[in-house]
């Protein structure tokens, strides 16, 4: 049975340093676990991926948040699906630095994720979840 809510969208930073990432990280680990949300996010000065899964409406309500938030510019909505299992069920907000495994700043910048079928982009958070749980 999908019993899970799952949305990715990534958007580019607005004003991107540790403070305003700290203070970002902070809403979502409050907010997330209050509403049953857990996910995760990976961050550069160029991107933010973020992966969210829960409740649906929670989900998608906290989606509407990020569009209205300043800290986000061109979000773009990647995947939203219901899914068996959540890949970070112990995590209200996993952040990751994007890795050098991760797409570079020249294939961000080229639209790399217009190329880019659904599973690719899960197995990046997949295997953000295998690495923490080493």
């Amino acid at each position: 049975m999908l019993n899970t809510f799952r949305l990715i969208y990534k958007s580019i930073p607005f004003g991107y340093d540790q403070n305003i990432l700290n203070g970002i990280l902070s809403d979502a680990i409050n907010y997330n676990k209050k509403n049953n949300i857990t996910g995760a996010l990976v961050c550069r000065d160029d991107i933010y991926l973020q992966l969210l899964e829960g409740p649906e409406q929670a989900v998608n309500y906290t989606y509407q948040k990020i569009l209205d938030d300043d800290r986000h510019l061109e979000v773009e909505l990647l995947i939203k699906e219901y899914c068996n299992k959540r890949i970070f069920p112990k995590w209200n907000m996993k952040d990751d630095p994007a890795k050098t495994w991760f797409w570079n700043k020249e294939e961000v910048r080229s639209g790399v994720f217009k190329t880019l079928n659904k599973s690719k982009i899960i197995a990046v958070f997949e295997k953000i979840a295998k690495e923490t749980s080493k």
